[in-house]
């Protein structure tokens, strides 16, 4: 009798921890994606040589921005990290026009102008593809760099693995998602995250130049995280900037150097 109590408390435990994990199932993509809407009638391109379009994908209609140059060396896809939009983080131009690359940065769907919602990781990586396929032509013969920040270096890892870009630049990367969530959420079973993003799986079969970049006082990511894609990577350079953590990364000097440097080196 006295064990009554004990297990119905458990059972409504397991109840409410089995809801939980249900809520979670259904409602990660608010968890992991924190897009910022934009109206379309936002004007994003406000310089000359920056022009804004969309690129029509099953489902959706994403907004992209491209700062164009009369005769750039090569480009720069850039993959953004989960927060925000394109009017928050298309706003180095000036570092690309100094190194003379295009830079192509794309609004995943829901963020910025981008109409549709993520409903799968399968679908994030075929709309960066269809992006990417609409650009390529124009930088046949020119140099071909993969950004990733974030988020975006999951994105950005795979899509190296199938084009072989020239450079491919994963700034503050995780190992996967999966790895991500077992040190923030270890009560959370592995397998019910639907977006792994397993950079870890796709770095190693990059077989051009890959460097890394990453703040030594990351704590959303830490710096363990790309040190354990640079033993999956062995011939992947990691720059270390002491100091930067998660969100301030590019306001470092290190950082900027080091980016300079590996576009300049093409």
């Amino acid at each position: 009798m006295a064990l009554r109590p004990v297990l119905a408390a458990l059972a409504i435990a397991s109840l409410l921890y089995a809801a939980l994990l249900a809520l979670l199932w259904v409602g990660q993509e608010r968890l992991i994606f924190l897009p910022t809407p934009l109206p379309q009638t936002q004007s994003l391109a406000r310089e000359p040589d920056v022009h804004e379009r969309f690129v029509d994908v099953d489902g959706a209609r994403l907004s992209v921005l491209e700062l164009r140059l009369p005769d750039p060396k090569g480009v720069v896809f850039f993959l953004h990290g989960n927060a925000g939009n394109l009017a928050s983080w298309f706003v180095h131009a000036d570092f690309y026009r100094r190194a003379n690359y295009d830079l192509v940065m794309l609004d995943y769907r829901g963020y910025g102008k981008s109409s549709g919602r993520i409903e799968s990781e399968a679908q994030l990586h075929a709309d960066v593809r269809a992006v990417w396929q609409q650009v390529a032509p124009r930088y046949a013969g020119r140099r071909i760099v993969f950004y990733g920040r974030s988020l975006g270096t999951g994105l950005a890892a795979a899509l190296a693995a199938q084009v072989q870009p020239d450079l491919t630049l994963l700034v503050s990367p995780f190992e996967s998602m999966s790895a991500l969530a077992r040190q923030h959420y270890p009560w959370v079973p592995p397998a019910l995250l639907r977006y792994p993003l397993r950079t870890d799986e796709r770095i190693g079969r990059i077989r051009t130049p890959v460097l890394l970049l990453h703040g030594d006082r990351d704590e959303l990511v830490p710096l363990a995280h790309s040190l354990a894609l640079r033993e999956r990577a062995p011939g992947a350079r990691l720059v270390v900037v002491p100091g930067a953590g998660h969100n301030d990364l590019h306001q470092f000097k290190p950082y900027l150097d080091a980016a300079a440097a590996a576009l300049g080196a093409l």
